[in-house]
């Protein structure tokens, strides 16, 4: 199927105000999904509201919720979610390290306790937006291990995302690398799998650890796993994510009994700098530029357009999105079952189907 954006947007915040009871917070959550869909990623797009109306049925999610400061310490900060909407807490919590970036030339974040806070490219953005190079550790508290490690053949913690972000110069677009530790992102493969098709292979391994590329070993029983991609330099990094995301955070590592079915816990740390901090931004964002453009002058490989650099496929998304959404039939099938479930009329969810 094929969505505007608008449509979808409103589809996603109404089923969000009547789940939650809080409109003005379902509508700004409902952006941040559709811009996830906007820039490509499905995988964290109106594809997680039913999950959210899950986490707040089932009282693991907190839709009234804002952040609360715990730590307070010149450039240093952390804050507590209490489990409310991620999209919120996030840009919350992103606001204030932005001010304390403006004050000291750095800034570091520590989240803990937000329910799932979206793509992590969002919040990068938001700091390279505001002229500092943003870099982003996170760690995933869901109700099962999702990926394997290097070596191993079950599940142990989740797709603890990277993300690093620069900010765009007069030559050159914003850099934004947002990544899974994880092969491919959970949320990718589930939309593999409600669409019936297929997964790269050795993204997953099934419950006897062999690899394949069907992503019903994700949600059937026996249970299989997510692979790291690269094998050990994803994994080194989903580590990092959980230590100094989730550890350091105090929202902790994804260890057995940490995690509670219906909540998907984000925990972050975020690290601003200032470009000019030694007085050598201009140089700095010549440098990009001159890279850049050396990078991608690189003939193109056979079979492909040319290099694209990180940020590139989301604006190549964007562009191609910029009318109407691609959604596939499990999804929206999904989206419509989870708005009968809050009371939206039958005739009022026909309104949205393209």
């Amino acid at each position: 199927m094929q969505i505007a954006p608008d449509s979808l947007r409103r589809f996603a915040a109404g089923i969000l105000s009547r789940a939650s009871g809080q409109p003005e917070l379902a509508a700004r959550v409902a952006d941040r999904l559709v811009i996830a869909n906007l820039t490509g990623h499905d995988s964290h797009g109106v594809g997680m509201v039913p999950k959210y109306v899950e986490g707040i049925r089932s009282g693991q999610l907190n839709p009234a919720a804002h952040l609360e400061v715990i730590h307070d310490k010149g450039p240093f900060l952390q804050v507590d979610g209490g489990l409310g909407f991620g999209q919120i807490i996030a840009e919350e919590a992103m606001n204030l390290a932005i001010e304390k970036a403006r004050a000291h030339s750095f800034a570091l974040l520590s989240l803990r306790n937000s329910f799932h806070i979206g793509r992590i490219g969002d919040w990068a953005e938001m700091a390279a937006g505001a002229g500092f190079i943003s870099i982003h550790y996170v760690n995933v508290l869901s109700p099962n291990a999702l990926v394997a490690p290097f070596g191993g053949s079950d599940a142990r913690f989740s797709t603890n995302p990277y993300c690093t972000a620069i900010p765009a110069t007069e030559n050159t677009p914003m850099t934004v690398l947002d990544m899974a530790t994880s092969t491919i992102a959970h949320g990718k493969a589930r939309v593999a799998y409600l669409s019936q098709k297929k997964v790269p292979w050795a993204s997953v391994i099934d419950a006897e650890g062999r690899e394949t590329d069907d992503p019903a070993v994700l949600f059937e029983p026996p249970a299989g796993a997510l692979t790291t991609f690269g094998a050990h330099k994803g994994f080194g990094l989903a580590m990092l994510g959980d230590l100094l995301g989730g550890s350091f955070s105090g929202g902790g590592a994804h260890l057995p009994g940490r995690v509670v079915e219906g909540r998907i816990v984000n925990n972050m740390m975020a690290i601003l700098i200032d470009p000019d901090v030694f007085g050598g931004a201009q140089g700095f964002f010549a440098d990009l530029d001159a890279y850049t453009a050396w990078v991608k002058s690189s003939p193109p490989a056979p079979g492909v357009d040319g290099v694209m650099v990180p940020g590139d496929p989301e604006r190549k998304a964007r562009a191609a999105r910029a009318e109407s959404i691609p959604v596939d039939s499990g999804t929206w099938a999904q989206l419509r079952d989870t708005a009968r479930l809050v009371g939206m009329d039958p005739s009022e969810i026909a309104t949205f189907d393209g």
